[in-house]
């Protein structure tokens, strides 16, 4: 798989040490444009979901929209930034970018104690931070340099304890923010490094049994709100219409999936959803875009989405597969286990298979902050594959 994956060359062929000098020969374009053709999708849907109500309050219907756009020169900026500085230059800055991640979710968790309110990020003025997004990038390249470091087929115990409490000091805070939607994203991601460095089979149940016992202590002291248990529990009962305690979560879903499953093979057509432009559906842009897309543009719509998201963990798969450092296997092994397990909650949540969570679609929901973070994921990627030896 590896000889037919990548450029066939003689060892004296000049290209090859010409592509071994110029990383940027060695481009991965078509997940580049795969990931460009999401954002487009997600420009056009956030004017779609937003504009209406824009509308009714007498503001500029293109506020999210043109908002979005320059996230996405943001987001552009920071991909060939990573690209440009490549991963091992970023590994010698890991554990610093680590502190200041602790730092700031640990004042975002202490700024929501002392004032009483939820606090899921900064508020900037012109744009607000959340570092829970921040985390992810910053997570999987700390513990793919840790384990580079270890150097061994196997974790040995002691490092794998060391790499849990990495990973559990930013996962506990961004937990008790509350919110669990992105602890659990980048729970996967770290279990993805955890696998591909070699960890032990008992070591993944040792883990596994933690998250248990973690979650029923979370929920006995409190930090598990009931508004988030009233989730799981919505998940299972979407057509109760005698909860009121309920209702707000179970309408969300009903209208999601009612919006997707109205649309059709090939939907009712751009700004002609009845449900994403009469405002039916609650931060439709961030978190349930998917209901838009199915409403607008059908099954075929739907299709189109999943089918780009497949192209990039394909090819994201690819590079890992052919990575021939240690750090490169784990950076994009974090990447790809992150990424499926996101696109997978956001999609599964707007047609009823997982409880209702914040976590965006990775390109395609409005927000700077995670779209900046999957930017330097993809980056991290990039550079492993524009670097390799030839």
């Amino acid at each position: 798989m590896t000889a037919t994956f990548r450029l066939r060359q003689r060892p004296n062929d000049p290209r090859g040490s010409a592509s071994a000098l110029d990383p940027w020969r060695n481009v991965d374009w078509v997940m580049v444009l795969s990931a460009l053709a999401l954002t487009v999708i997600g420009v056009f849907n956030i004017y779609s979901a937003t504009s209406p109500r824009l509308v009714l309050r007498g503001v500029d219907p293109y506020y999210f929209t043109e908002r979005q756009v320059l996230f996405i020169i943001a987001a552009a900026a920071a991909l060939f930034g990573v690209m440009f500085l490549g991963h091992d230059w970023l590994r010698s800055k890991a554990m610093p970018l680590y502190g200041a991640t602790v730092f700031s979710l640990a004042v975002l968790l202490l700024w929501g104690y002392t004032s009483g309110e939820t606090k899921l990020s900064f508020d900037l003025g012109l744009i607000s931070v959340q570092p829970a997004e921040v985390a992810k990038p910053v997570l999987v390249l700390v513990l793919a340099a840790w384990f580079a470091e270890v150097g061994t087929r196997r974790v040995p115990y002691d490092e794998f304890i060391r790499a849990i409490v990495l990973a559990g000091v930013p996962f506990v805070l961004i937990a008790a923010q509350p919110d669990l939607g992105s602890a659990m994203t980048l729970g996967v991601g770290v279990l993805g490094v955890l696998f591909v460095a070699g960890t032990r089979q008992k070591h993944f149940v040792g883990v596994a049994a933690l998250a248990i016992v973690t979650f029923v202590v979370s929920m006995w002291t409190g930090v598990v709100r009931s508004y988030q248990l009233d989730r799981f529990t919505a998940l299972w009962n979407q057509n109760n219409t005698t909860d009121v305690g309920l209702q707000n979560l179970v309408l969300q879903v009903r209208f999601a999936k009612r919006a997707v499953a109205a649309g059709g093979y090939f939907g009712k057509g751009y700004l002609q959803g009845e449900l994403t432009n009469g405002r039916y559906i609650p931060v439709q842009s961030t978190d349930f875009p998917f209901s838009a897309i199915g409403e607008q543009f059908g099954l075929v719509g739907c299709f189109v989405v999943i089918a780009l998201f497949g192209v990039i963990l394909f090819r994201v798969w690819m590079i890992g597969r052919n990575a021939n450092s240690p750090i490169g296997k784990f950076l994009v092994a974090g990447v790809f286990a992150t990424l499926a397990w996101q696109v997978f909650q956001n999609i599964g949540m707007t047609i009823g298979i997982m409880p209702v969570s914040g976590l965006p679609l990775p390109f395609v929901s409005y927000g700077g902050s995670h779209l900046v973070a999957w930017a330097v994921m993809l980056g991290y990627v990039q550079s492993v594959h524009m670097r390799r030896s030839s």
